[in-house]
């Protein structure tokens, strides 16, 4: 197996991995309001999530940032929060989602940070990082993907053939992921 592989594969069991089901609670928020028809405004989206991602991720390996660790587990679970109350008060018709892109790749930014530490230590005294770090994004972006895929899905049987409203769904989804992400808060209070 080559390297780009070995970090293709790491980024992409980094977002499936249910034992990290945080990160997937936070794509299945991403997508909550969004139905099948939608799927380019989310490929954006989570775009620009990976890209935020990407970032600190980068500068966080390089040793350019350096960061509370705590705090960014505790803040984790808040952007899974903020993002499902942004669910819950989205009108039904989605025009100009400028705001959620902002908040995606600030949300990004965040949760790059969170995996760092665990990136630095495989990578160990690697001299050249951009490979294994570009590897690592694009396994990232992919097992995104895969969660969007399977959740737009969902999201089309149960609206489009159970004839559950969208607006229920966007409840229901929004509701159970920000329940989750309530215990998480309180799980990781630091304060």
């Amino acid at each position: 197996m080559s390297d780009f592989q070995l970090y293709l594969r790491v980024g992409f069991d980094h977002i499936t991995d249910p034992n990290g089901y945080d990160h997937i609670l936070f794509v299945m928020a991403l997508c909550a309001i969004y139905q099948l028809k939608d799927w380019k405004k989310l490929l954006i989206l989570v775009t620009a999530f990976t890209v935020g991602h990407s970032i600190t991720l980068a500068l966080a390996t390089l040793k350019i940032v350096r960061f509370n660790t705590e705090l960014i587990e505790f803040l984790i679970p808040i952007t899974i929060l903020f993002t499902c109350l942004l669910n819950f008060f989205r009108k039904t018709e989605i025009k100009k989602d400028n705001i959620r892109y902002f908040f995606a790749v600030f949300f990004g930014l965040i949760h790059g940070l969170g995996f760092s530490n665990y990136l630095t230590a495989l990578l160990g005294q690697a001299e050249n990082i951009t490979l294994p770090l570009f590897a690592f994004n694009v396994g990232l972006e992919i097992g995104q993907l895969a969660i969007v895929a399977a959740t737009l899905l969902i999201s089309f049987v149960l609206i489009s053939l159970l004839k559950v409203k969208s607006r229920e769904w966007n409840l229901i989804l929004s509701g159970a992921v920000a329940g989750v992400a309530l215990t998480l808060v309180a799980d990781k209070w630091i304060f």
